[in-house]
């Protein structure tokens, strides 16, 4: 295993998931946000976070719930405890098999009707967004970790709603978290189960 590959990844992905996750902070609590206005709840429940703590706690916090997740995912992707690959494409594929799956009307029967009705709506052009792929691929992401919580509650416990809102945009890109995370925890580092501790231990290190 290339601990320096990985030492390399994890404090760079710290860095720039906090960079993400402060970005969208500041969208989601800007005044006459879409989150303000199609979930404010979950906008109140963020700011209540951050007066009992602090901005910079709640930024760290989200960071390292996503980071935590990811690597999970990953790792159960190349090992194939998942049905259908979540944060990883099929062969010969580019974007997250989940979401190819699903823009081929494929989706898994422990995604909520709710999530699925609204997955297939923005990727068949019924629901506008400026994203329509990077929307449906969160909502397939947040439905998948809370089904894990069931099985994992230790690693994936429920997402709150402000996490969901604070999630990274940029997760199908080439240059994306995922798209580096998938070429340093590959197929082969994945069939050591301390990659998970390393990535834990060289992430936290700063």
């Amino acid at each position: 295993m290339d601990t320096k590959a990985l030492k390399s990844f994890a404090q760079s992905a710290r860095n720039l998931l906090m960079d993400q996750v402060a970005g969208k902070l500041d969208l989601v609590l800007a005044d006459g946000s879409a989150a303000r206005r199609e979930n404010p709840q979950a906008v109140k429940d963020l700011e209540a976070e951050i007066n009992r703590a602090t901005r910079q706690q709640v930024i760290e916090k989200v960071a390292y719930t996503w980071f935590n997740r990811f690597s999970a995912l990953r790792f159960m992707d190349a090992n194939g405890y998942t049905n259908i690959r979540v944060v990883s494409p099929a062969d010969g594929q580019t974007r997250p098999e989940i979401l190819a799956e699903a823009a081929a009307g494929h989706i898994d029967d422990t995604v909520p009707a709710q999530t699925r009705d609204t997955v297939m709506a923005l990727l068949d052009g019924r629901r506008p967004s400026n994203d329509a792929q990077g929307e449906a691929y969160r909502a397939l992401l947040v439905a998948t970790c809370n089904h894990w919580h069931t099985a994992m509650p230790f690693l994936f416990e429920t997402i709150a709603d402000y996490t969901e809102l604070l999630m990274p945009e940029d997760l199908l890109s080439q240059t994306s978290i995922l798209a580096d995370m998938r070429a340093v925890m590959t197929t082969d580092a994945c069939k050591d189960v301390e990659i998970i501790g390393w990535l834990y231990q060289f992430y936290i290190s700063e």
